[in-house]
């Protein structure tokens, strides 16, 4: 033991803990209540750790008290006290555990806090719920003894720049065998929590579904439990009311939205397993982290077992909840998780009813499906790209923005083709509303024809897969060759155009080539546009131009030329077979035409500067100038 363990020892918050405490105690909620849920949830994790740890240690759990948590109301010494018997913390541990954040999301929590209004729903949210105690307290002490350990520590903070860390005294090391006290001496404005009554009213909203007892101590009385203590998953749905799940959910997944689907069954048979899952109605703050890690709870007989068991795909990671399996070892390591065979079959069952229900959901609440949609859509589209064997039932599940309308299904598309039309169209961009103004839509416009407008990220993965949805295959309206000859036009007048005088196409084309040299791969007459002089389509066989934008600006991938496409009916194209060969103006309105192009897809031109002394040398030859 050294000097510096027995003596006090004082030492700052990391940078983001203090400025996280600062808004804490600073701060005038209008809803406190979080911060009791937050602690007890907690204390919770601290049981369920040991009783993991038990498995293979036995003698950590002792001769004791079975686990429990307790809460300590002291009117007199003004203090409320949060008590587990759980695994505790050592020296080190309350350093790490209490002085410092190391999740990712600290910095989003910071800011979002600072813009909310009120924090209720971002505390318990960012995994930050010990420090939401500082809007009650005026000091906390957290007193604590690791399971298997002789010695007891206090870690003491007002709130400010730091804490102090301390050997316990005798007579709270004698008090406390195992587990952690967190002392919260309590300011004048939040003297109600020393009540009994509200305690009570908050562990029963909050907290009634943790599977340990929770026991209220009151100054003048015997202990008593004041949770059902219960796994609410292993009950009969016909026990459950929609305020029970609603509560679960909120429980489970430190969430304060209602959730959008809940999904409750029992599987039965070869494996059995009890399953809970929850579908938010608001977006996570972790959703798109790079890991895409999962947080569904494992549990084996009702015993936590982890959260990192990958028990859904990726592309389903918004789902929260419990699979609590009857059949798996306790003692199941990380290793066992990623290969063992039966678990590979809980996660493919589960992960197929998920999306059952959710098609459930879409077609009998549409209200709920579109709630889910509206945030977690672009993340489901992952699995289009990933997850070839249910691909078609994805694409049934998405919804979509098109020229006719928003949300709409694949289904609702395909039974609205026109006559002759045997493809679903789309088009990838980076905005819906520059897709709208698109080029590349106008010969589908002309006919009617309804186009989807991909806007996600994602749409460019997915898309660069073939994929056909109830055989109709689907084509993209900015790669390879487009024949749309035999669908009609919806309006006469569009077939007049085709009498107009175009320019000669292989005078043209070989003009326009020579101007723009190895700017292009190459230089077609579009079937694509109606009105507009140019766009740029990619080949058939290459990936798309979206996607290859979204690969440049990861530095992946090489980018390839595009392919022009002209319209022969343009007076811009038709200018060009005009104009003397060789001339300046010949090479000014082949460059316009590429340049165009590409601002219409959002990109700058090559040269920005020579874009605009071109086009003011074309704009004063045409002024007379």
């Amino acid at each position: 033991m050294t000097t510096s363990d027995t003596a006090v020892h004082t030492q700052p918050f990391q940078a983001e803990v203090s400025e996280l405490l600062h808004l804490m105690v600073h701060s005038v909620y209008s809803e406190t209540d979080i911060f009791l849920r937050e602690l007890i949830s907690n204390a919770s994790d601290a049981c369920d750790k040991l009783r993991y740890e038990a498995i293979a240690s036995p003698a950590l759990l002792g001769e004791g008290d079975a686990l429990k948590i307790r809460i300590i109301p002291n009117k007199t010494a003004k203090t409320l006290t949060i008590a587990d018997n759980g695994i505790g913390m050592e020296r080190q541990e309350l350093i790490d555990h209490l002085g410092t954040i190391a999740r990712s999301g600290t910095k989003a929590f910071v800011s979002k806090l600072k813009e909310a209004k009120d924090g209720l729903g971002l505390i318990g949210q960012f995994g930050v719920g010990f420090y939401s105690a500082f809007m009650v307290a005026e000091k906390i002490v957290v007193i604590s003894r690791r399971a298997g350990e002789s010695d007891v520590w206090t870690w003491t903070s007002s709130g400010g720049s730091g804490f102090e860390i301390a050997r316990a005294s005798d007579e709270e090391a004698a008090r406390l065998t195992r587990g952690t006290e967190i002392v919260l001496h309590l300011k004048d404005d939040a003297k109600k929590y020393l009540e009994t009554y509200e305690i009570e009213r908050i562990v029963t909203a909050y907290s009634d579904n943790i599977l340990f007892p929770i026991e209220l101590v009151p100054e003048d009385g015997e202990p008593r439990q004041i949770n059902s203590a219960s796994a609410l998953w292993q009950r009969s749905k016909s026990e459950l009311t929609a305020d029970d799940y609603k509560k679960a959910y909120q429980q489970i997944a430190s969430a304060f939205d209602d959730p959008a689907m809940t999904l409750h069954y029992r599987a039965e048979g070869r494996y059995s397993y009890a399953v809970l899952l929850f579908a938010p109605s608001t977006k996570p703050f972790d959703l798109f982290e790079p890991n895409r890690k999962g947080r569904v709870k494992l549990y084996v007989r009702r015993v936590f077992i982890t959260d990192d068991a990958d028990l859904l795909p990726g592309y389903l990671r918004f789902i929260r909840g419990v699979v609590d399996s009857e059949d798996l070892p306790l003692n199941i390591s990380r290793e066992m998780l990623q290969n063992n065979p039966q678990l590979a079959q809980i996660r493919k069952a589960v992960a197929t009813r998920v999306l059952s229900e959710l098609e459930s959901l879409a077609e009998k609440d549409s209200e709920n499906f579109a709630k889910i949609w509206d945030a977690f859509g672009a993340v489901l589209k992952e699995g289009i790209y990933e997850d070839f064997e249910r691909r078609e039932k994805l694409l049934g599940l998405s919804r979509f923005t098109t020229t006719s309308g928003e949300k709409r299904s694949l289904k609702q598309v395909v039974a609205d083709f026109k006559p002759n039309q045997t493809e679903i169209y789309y088009l990838v961009g980076d905005s819906i509303e520059r897709l709208k103004s698109n080029p590349r839509l106008e010969a589908a416009t002309a006919r009617g024809i309804e186009v989807l407008l991909l806007s996600d990220p994602v749409d460019a993965f997915w898309t660069s897969m073939p994929s056909d949805f109830e055989g109709k295959p689907l084509k993209s309206l900015s790669q390879g060759d487009l024949n749309l000859d035999l669908i009609p036009r919806i309006d006469d007048k569009d077939e007049a155009k085709t009498d107009e005088p175009a320019a000669d196409e292989a005078a043209t084309i070989a003009v326009i080539k020579a101007a723009l040299g190895e700017r292009v791969s190459d230089v077609k007459v579009s079937t694509r546009l109606t009105s507009s002089a140019s766009c740029l389509v990619a080949d058939s066989q290459g990936p798309s131009r979206e996607l290859e934008r979204i690969l440049s600006q990861q530095n992946r991938g090489m980018k390839t030329k595009p392919i022009l496409e002209i319209n022969l009916r343009h007076p811009l194209v038709t200018a060009v077979t005009k104009a003397q060969a060789g001339s300046t103006v010949v090479d000014d309105l082949s460059l316009l035409l590429l340049e165009q192009a590409q601002i219409l897809d959002g990109e700058l031109p090559e040269d920005p500067a020579a874009f605009a002394a071109r086009l003011n040398r074309l704009v004063l030859q045409g002024l007379g100038g």
